[in-house]
Protein backbone atom coordinates (compact mmCIF):
# COMPACT_ATOMS: atom_id res chain seq x y z
CA UNK A 1 0.00 0.00 0.00
CA UNK A 2 0.69 3.35 -1.08
CA UNK A 3 0.51 6.23 1.88
CA UNK A 4 0.55 9.94 1.48
CA UNK A 5 0.80 12.55 3.88
CA UNK A 6 -1.71 15.30 4.69
CA UNK A 7 0.12 18.53 4.33
CA UNK A 8 1.47 20.48 7.15
CA UNK A 9 1.15 16.99 9.14
CA UNK A 10 2.64 14.16 10.21
CA UNK A 11 -0.79 11.98 9.23
CA UNK A 12 -0.61 9.24 6.61
CA UNK A 13 -3.15 8.10 4.85
CA UNK A 14 -3.44 4.78 2.63
CA UNK A 15 -3.87 6.04 -0.88
CA UNK A 16 -6.93 4.10 -1.35
CA UNK A 17 -9.11 4.70 1.95
CA UNK A 18 -12.52 3.79 2.38
CA UNK A 19 -15.41 6.09 2.69
CA UNK A 20 -18.44 5.08 5.24
CA UNK A 21 -21.48 6.51 3.75
CA UNK A 22 -22.85 3.09 2.33
CA UNK A 23 -22.75 1.83 6.14
CA UNK A 24 -25.26 4.59 6.87
CA UNK A 25 -27.97 2.43 4.61
CA UNK A 26 -31.60 3.91 3.52
CA UNK A 27 -32.02 7.28 5.09
CA UNK A 28 -33.39 10.53 5.56
CA UNK A 29 -32.65 13.88 5.73
CA UNK A 30 -35.46 16.87 6.06
CA UNK A 31 -37.46 14.31 3.90
CA UNK A 32 -34.72 14.19 1.20
CA UNK A 33 -33.54 10.29 0.47
CA UNK A 34 -29.18 10.35 1.41
CA UNK A 35 -28.97 6.84 2.36
CA UNK A 36 -27.36 3.73 0.33
CA UNK A 37 -29.41 0.66 0.02
CA UNK A 38 -29.00 -0.91 3.13
CA UNK A 39 -26.03 -3.29 3.61
CA UNK A 40 -24.91 -5.83 5.56
CA UNK A 41 -22.82 -6.08 8.86
CA UNK A 42 -21.36 -9.40 8.60
CA UNK A 43 -20.60 -8.28 5.11
CA UNK A 44 -18.71 -5.16 6.03
CA UNK A 45 -16.82 -7.04 9.04
CA UNK A 46 -15.19 -9.44 6.39
CA UNK A 47 -14.51 -6.34 3.87
CA UNK A 48 -13.30 -4.19 6.61
CA UNK A 49 -11.07 -7.06 7.71
CA UNK A 50 -9.22 -7.67 3.73
CA UNK A 51 -8.81 -4.08 3.83
CA UNK A 52 -6.91 -3.23 6.82
CA UNK A 53 -4.67 -6.38 6.06
CA UNK A 54 -4.03 -5.05 2.59
CA UNK A 55 -2.97 -1.68 4.64
CA UNK A 56 -5.92 0.31 4.53
CA UNK A 57 -5.39 2.09 7.22
CA UNK A 58 -7.98 5.18 6.97
CA UNK A 59 -11.69 5.74 7.19
CA UNK A 60 -13.96 8.67 6.22
CA UNK A 61 -17.46 8.96 8.09
CA UNK A 62 -19.78 11.77 9.08
CA UNK A 63 -22.70 12.13 11.30
CA UNK A 64 -25.17 12.10 8.78
CA UNK A 65 -24.61 8.75 7.24
CA UNK A 66 -27.46 7.05 8.38
CA UNK A 67 -27.90 9.21 11.43
CA UNK A 68 -25.02 7.99 13.27
CA UNK A 69 -25.36 4.52 12.18
CA UNK A 70 -22.31 4.19 10.17
CA UNK A 71 -20.46 5.64 12.32
CA UNK A 72 -21.58 3.40 14.96
CA UNK A 73 -21.28 0.42 12.65
CA UNK A 74 -17.70 1.17 12.29
CA UNK A 75 -16.95 0.95 16.09
CA UNK A 76 -18.57 -2.31 16.00
CA UNK A 77 -16.85 -3.86 13.50
CA UNK A 78 -13.70 -2.39 15.09
CA UNK A 79 -14.22 -4.14 18.53
CA UNK A 80 -15.17 -7.44 16.97
CA UNK A 81 -12.30 -7.61 14.45
CA UNK A 82 -10.05 -6.46 17.64
CA UNK A 83 -8.48 -3.55 16.00
CA UNK A 84 -7.86 -0.67 17.97
CA UNK A 85 -9.35 2.59 16.34
CA UNK A 86 -6.62 4.58 17.90
CA UNK A 87 -4.30 2.54 15.23
CA UNK A 88 -6.13 3.98 11.97
CA UNK A 89 -7.33 7.24 11.00
CA UNK A 90 -10.67 8.06 11.37
CA UNK A 91 -12.55 11.34 10.24
CA UNK A 92 -16.03 12.69 10.39
CA UNK A 93 -18.45 15.38 9.35
CA UNK A 94 -20.47 18.16 10.46
CA UNK A 95 -23.29 20.12 8.52
CA UNK A 96 -26.11 18.24 6.65
CA UNK A 97 -27.65 16.77 9.99
CA UNK A 98 -28.78 20.13 11.93
CA UNK A 99 -31.35 17.87 14.67
CA UNK A 100 -33.32 20.87 16.31
CA UNK A 101 -30.70 23.61 15.79
CA UNK A 102 -31.07 25.89 13.42
CA UNK A 103 -28.50 25.91 11.45
CA UNK A 104 -26.48 22.79 11.42
CA UNK A 105 -23.07 25.34 12.32
CA UNK A 106 -24.36 26.89 15.04
CA UNK A 107 -21.49 26.62 17.70
CA UNK A 108 -23.72 24.48 20.29
CA UNK A 109 -24.63 22.15 17.68
CA UNK A 110 -21.26 21.52 16.17
CA UNK A 111 -19.96 20.43 20.29
CA UNK A 112 -22.57 18.47 20.51
CA UNK A 113 -22.33 16.21 16.76
CA UNK A 114 -18.53 16.10 17.87
CA UNK A 115 -19.15 14.79 21.34
CA UNK A 116 -21.85 12.28 19.53
CA UNK A 117 -19.45 11.15 16.83
CA UNK A 118 -16.89 10.41 19.32
CA UNK A 119 -19.68 8.63 21.78
CA UNK A 120 -20.27 6.35 18.52
CA UNK A 121 -16.98 6.24 17.26
CA UNK A 122 -15.69 4.80 20.82
CA UNK A 123 -12.63 7.50 20.07
CA UNK A 124 -11.30 9.77 22.60
CA UNK A 125 -10.56 12.23 18.93
CA UNK A 126 -11.52 12.44 15.40
CA UNK A 127 -7.84 12.20 13.00
CA UNK A 128 -9.39 14.69 10.72
CA UNK A 129 -12.94 16.84 11.15
CA UNK A 130 -14.60 18.81 8.35
CA UNK A 131 -17.64 20.74 7.55
CA UNK A 132 -19.46 19.12 5.42
CA UNK A 133 -20.45 21.87 3.18
CA UNK A 134 -19.66 25.29 2.25
CA UNK A 135 -23.08 27.26 3.72
CA UNK A 136 -22.87 28.89 6.55
CA UNK A 137 -26.25 30.40 6.73
CA UNK A 138 -27.44 33.38 5.12
CA UNK A 139 -24.57 36.20 5.20
CA UNK A 140 -22.14 33.80 6.15
CA UNK A 141 -23.99 34.79 9.77
CA UNK A 142 -22.53 31.13 11.47
CA UNK A 143 -18.53 31.24 9.95
CA UNK A 144 -16.75 33.14 12.25
CA UNK A 145 -18.07 31.49 15.21
CA UNK A 146 -18.00 27.86 13.95
CA UNK A 147 -14.70 28.33 12.96
CA UNK A 148 -14.10 29.72 16.63
CA UNK A 149 -15.40 26.40 17.96
CA UNK A 150 -13.10 24.13 15.27
CA UNK A 151 -10.20 25.47 16.74
CA UNK A 152 -11.54 25.10 20.35
CA UNK A 153 -12.10 21.22 20.03
CA UNK A 154 -8.93 21.21 18.54
CA UNK A 155 -7.12 22.89 21.31
CA UNK A 156 -9.17 20.55 23.73
CA UNK A 157 -7.15 17.80 21.50
CA UNK A 158 -10.79 16.04 20.48
CA UNK A 159 -9.70 17.35 16.86
CA UNK A 160 -6.04 16.92 15.70
CA UNK A 161 -6.66 17.98 11.74
CA UNK A 162 -9.35 20.66 9.85
CA UNK A 163 -11.06 19.97 7.60
CA UNK A 164 -13.01 21.63 4.63
CA UNK A 165 -15.89 19.82 2.36
CA UNK A 166 -18.08 22.10 -0.29
CA UNK A 167 -19.18 20.97 -3.21
CA UNK A 168 -18.10 24.52 -5.47
CA UNK A 169 -14.80 26.90 -6.23
CA UNK A 170 -16.79 29.19 -4.34
CA UNK A 171 -17.43 28.40 -1.26
CA UNK A 172 -13.84 26.84 -1.10
CA UNK A 173 -12.12 29.98 -1.81
CA UNK A 174 -14.70 31.79 0.84
CA UNK A 175 -14.18 29.16 3.36
CA UNK A 176 -10.20 28.36 3.62
CA UNK A 177 -8.62 31.25 4.72
CA UNK A 178 -11.41 31.42 7.80
CA UNK A 179 -11.38 27.40 8.34
CA UNK A 180 -7.58 26.92 7.66
CA UNK A 181 -7.53 23.76 6.89
CA UNK A 182 -5.07 21.13 6.41
CA UNK A 183 -7.20 19.30 3.71
CA UNK A 184 -10.02 19.44 1.72
CA UNK A 185 -13.01 17.43 0.45
CA UNK A 186 -15.12 16.83 -2.13
CA UNK A 187 -15.85 14.89 -5.20
CA UNK A 188 -13.07 13.58 -7.68
CA UNK A 189 -13.34 11.11 -10.52
CA UNK A 190 -12.93 10.59 -14.18
CA UNK A 191 -16.17 12.25 -15.19
CA UNK A 192 -15.24 15.42 -13.56
CA UNK A 193 -12.02 16.98 -11.73
CA UNK A 194 -12.14 19.87 -11.90
CA UNK A 195 -11.38 20.52 -8.00
CA UNK A 196 -7.96 18.84 -8.79
CA UNK A 197 -7.04 19.58 -11.97
CA UNK A 198 -3.55 21.01 -12.17
CA UNK A 199 -4.02 24.20 -13.25
CA UNK A 200 -7.63 24.73 -12.33
CA UNK A 201 -8.94 27.27 -9.67
CA UNK A 202 -8.99 25.03 -6.85
CA UNK A 203 -5.74 23.15 -7.69
CA UNK A 204 -3.84 26.72 -7.17
CA UNK A 205 -5.72 27.56 -3.86
CA UNK A 206 -4.34 24.53 -2.38
CA UNK A 207 -0.60 24.78 -4.01
CA UNK A 208 -1.37 28.34 -2.11
CA UNK A 209 -2.28 27.43 0.93
CA UNK A 210 -0.25 23.95 1.12
CA UNK A 211 -3.46 21.56 1.40
CA UNK A 212 -4.39 18.05 0.62
CA UNK A 213 -7.41 17.17 -1.19
CA UNK A 214 -9.67 13.55 0.05
CA UNK A 215 -11.73 12.62 -3.28
CA UNK A 216 -14.56 10.89 -2.35
CA UNK A 217 -16.76 8.94 -5.25
CA UNK A 218 -13.79 7.90 -7.45
CA UNK A 219 -15.60 5.45 -9.38
CA UNK A 220 -18.38 7.92 -10.62
CA UNK A 221 -20.65 5.96 -7.84
CA UNK A 222 -20.05 3.37 -10.13
CA UNK A 223 -20.80 4.40 -13.14
CA UNK A 224 -16.91 4.41 -14.62
CA UNK A 225 -17.20 0.41 -13.84
CA UNK A 226 -19.35 -0.36 -16.59
CA UNK A 227 -22.03 -2.03 -14.37
CA UNK A 228 -25.13 -0.38 -15.42
CA UNK A 229 -27.40 -1.55 -18.40
CA UNK A 230 -29.18 1.74 -20.47
CA UNK A 231 -31.40 -0.63 -21.70
CA UNK A 232 -32.13 -1.71 -17.85
CA UNK A 233 -31.08 1.36 -15.77
CA UNK A 234 -31.01 0.69 -11.89
CA UNK A 235 -33.95 1.03 -10.12
CA UNK A 236 -33.25 2.31 -6.56
CA UNK A 237 -35.15 2.25 -3.24
CA UNK A 238 -36.99 4.90 -1.33
CA UNK A 239 -34.00 6.55 0.52
CA UNK A 240 -30.93 6.27 -1.79
CA UNK A 241 -29.65 9.24 -2.54
CA UNK A 242 -29.18 7.58 -6.03
CA UNK A 243 -33.28 7.21 -6.99
CA UNK A 244 -34.03 9.41 -9.67
CA UNK A 245 -30.75 10.86 -10.59
CA UNK A 246 -30.08 11.93 -13.90
CA UNK A 247 -26.76 10.19 -14.17
CA UNK A 248 -27.65 6.71 -13.42
CA UNK A 249 -30.94 7.28 -16.06
CA UNK A 250 -31.14 5.53 -19.66
CA UNK A 251 -29.93 8.52 -21.30
CA UNK A 252 -26.60 9.12 -19.73
CA UNK A 253 -25.68 6.13 -19.34
CA UNK A 254 -25.85 5.47 -22.75
CA UNK A 255 -23.54 8.19 -23.70
CA UNK A 256 -21.32 6.58 -21.72
CA UNK A 257 -21.02 3.25 -22.69
CA UNK A 258 -19.00 4.40 -25.50
CA UNK A 259 -16.30 5.65 -23.88
CA UNK A 260 -15.73 3.11 -21.47
CA UNK A 261 -15.22 0.93 -24.56
CA UNK A 262 -11.96 3.33 -25.46
CA UNK A 263 -10.85 2.69 -21.66
CA UNK A 264 -11.83 -1.19 -22.05
CA UNK A 265 -9.79 -1.68 -24.89
CA UNK A 266 -6.61 0.29 -23.56
CA UNK A 267 -6.18 -0.99 -19.86
CA UNK A 268 -8.66 -4.16 -19.87
CA UNK A 269 -11.96 -4.66 -19.66
CA UNK A 270 -12.29 -6.61 -16.02
CA UNK A 271 -14.40 -5.18 -12.99
CA UNK A 272 -10.78 -4.53 -11.52
CA UNK A 273 -9.47 -3.09 -14.17
CA UNK A 274 -11.58 -0.32 -15.00
CA UNK A 275 -11.88 0.00 -10.78
CA UNK A 276 -7.76 0.16 -10.97
CA UNK A 277 -7.85 3.48 -13.64
CA UNK A 278 -10.61 4.78 -12.41
CA UNK A 279 -8.73 5.08 -8.97
CA UNK A 280 -4.90 5.79 -10.63
CA UNK A 281 -6.66 8.72 -12.52
CA UNK A 282 -7.49 10.52 -9.08
CA UNK A 283 -4.46 9.45 -7.68
CA UNK A 284 -2.25 10.81 -10.42
CA UNK A 285 -3.67 14.50 -9.72
CA UNK A 286 -0.57 16.12 -7.49
CA UNK A 287 -2.49 17.64 -4.62
CA UNK A 288 -5.01 14.22 -3.61
CA UNK A 289 -3.87 12.16 -0.61
CA UNK A 290 -6.02 9.71 -1.49
CA UNK A 291 -9.29 8.06 -2.81
CA UNK A 292 -12.20 7.21 -0.51
CA UNK A 293 -14.73 4.81 -2.46
CA UNK A 294 -17.38 3.87 -0.81
CA UNK A 295 -17.97 -0.44 -0.23
CA UNK A 296 -20.62 -2.84 0.44
CA UNK A 297 -18.61 -5.75 0.21
CA UNK A 298 -15.75 -7.69 0.14
CA UNK A 299 -15.70 -8.16 -4.02
CA UNK A 300 -16.22 -4.70 -4.32
CA UNK A 301 -13.17 -3.73 -1.56
CA UNK A 302 -10.83 -6.33 -3.62
CA UNK A 303 -12.01 -4.20 -7.01
CA UNK A 304 -10.25 -1.24 -5.04
CA UNK A 305 -7.27 -2.86 -3.63
CA UNK A 306 -6.40 -3.70 -7.70
CA UNK A 307 -5.41 -0.11 -8.21
CA UNK A 308 -2.29 -0.73 -5.67
CA UNK A 309 0.90 -0.70 -7.21
CA UNK A 310 -0.74 0.30 -10.86
CA UNK A 311 -0.28 3.52 -12.02
CA UNK A 312 -0.93 5.77 -14.79
CA UNK A 313 1.50 7.92 -16.85
CA UNK A 314 0.51 11.50 -18.53
CA UNK A 315 -0.58 10.00 -21.59
CA UNK A 316 -2.88 7.88 -20.13
CA UNK A 317 -4.68 10.16 -18.00
CA UNK A 318 -5.02 12.82 -21.38
CA UNK A 319 -6.52 9.55 -22.78
CA UNK A 320 -9.12 9.04 -20.10
CA UNK A 321 -9.65 12.65 -20.27
CA UNK A 322 -10.13 12.86 -23.73
CA UNK A 323 -12.29 9.57 -23.93
CA UNK A 324 -14.80 10.81 -21.32
CA UNK A 325 -15.00 14.27 -22.39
Amino acid sequence: MQYRTIPGTDVKVSAVSLGCWTMGGLNWVDGIPNGWADVDEEEITRSIRLAVDSGVNHFDNADVYGNGRAERMLARVFRRLGLRSEDYIISSKVGHFRGTATHAYEPAHIRHQCEQSLINLERDYLDIYYFHHGDFGEGDRYLEAAVETFDALVREGKVRIKGQSAYSVADFEKSVPWVQPRVLQSWGHALDDQFIRPGFPLSRLMEKHDLGFVAFSPLAQGRLLDKYDPEKPPVFEPGDHRRNKPGFGADELAKLKPALEKIKSRFGGSVEDLASVALNFVLAHPRVVCAIPGFRNQRQVSCNLAAIGRDLGEEDVAFIREALS
